[in-house]
């Protein structure tokens, strides 16, 4: 159910129409980070940890579509929006609102790059600027996440974890012997390299 907020109670099609206009507007994703129109409430929308777009409870069988919603999603303080030129919309979102699903190793000048595909399409080339973070799992173990664009992560598969974890290695950072990866001349560290080598 909608929650009445500053405008008018979004619909479903309306928004699509509004982020259609949008996408066609330009070529490449829309500037959705200049965009500040007025809250017009909630909209049950729901991208489950699974990267599973709901609507109304139900998985939305387009990929078209969802890809159409993940070029104007927004993140403010913690919070996902829906964003067009003349509304925003709150949608939930579980964990992170993509998953990398597929994960090259290329060489470069500056050594190891590795890019990520999203489950709705996106390519993101992992440096300094789209870098990895590791969050604790409930089990104790790591999960980890890249930076696609604006404060907007995607969670890595359990396959492409391990395929990490087969790609790090061992660097001192300000004194510390630590596990990590390495990717567009940036290193991303894991964990304590002694605590990993314990495991093994």
């Amino acid at each position: 159910m909608a929650k009445q907020g500053q405008g008018a109670t979004p619909s479903l099609d309306g928004l699509t129409a509004a982020a259609s206009k949008a996408s066609d507007a330009g070529r490449g994703l829309p500037p959705v980070h200049l965009w500040n129109p007025p809250f017009c409430g909630d909209l049950d929308i729901r991208i489950a940890a699974d990267g599973t777009w709901f609507y109304l409870g139900t998985p939305i069988g387009r990929p078209a579509l969802v890809r159409l919603f993940s070029t104007v999603l927004k993140r403010e303080h913690d919070k996902y929006y829906l964003v067009t030129p003349v509304e925003k919309v709150g949608i939930r979102v579980d964990d992170a609102p993509f998953l990398a699903v597929e994960m090259i190793k290329e060489r470069s000048d500056v050594g190891p790059l590795l890019r990520f595909r999203t489950n709705v399409g996106d390519w993101v080339t992992c440096d300094a600027e789209h870098g990895l973070r590791f969050a604790k799992a409930d089990d104790g173990g790591l999960m980890p996440y890249v930076h696609v664009r604006a404060d907007l992560w995607a969670k890595l598969t359990r396959p492409l974890y391990y395929d990490l974890v087969d790609s790090g290695e061992e660097r001192m950072v300000d004194g510390r012997a630590l596990f990590g990866v390495a990717s567009g001349g940036a290193f991303f560290a894991m964990a304590d390299a002694e605590e990993v080598r314990a495991a093994m």
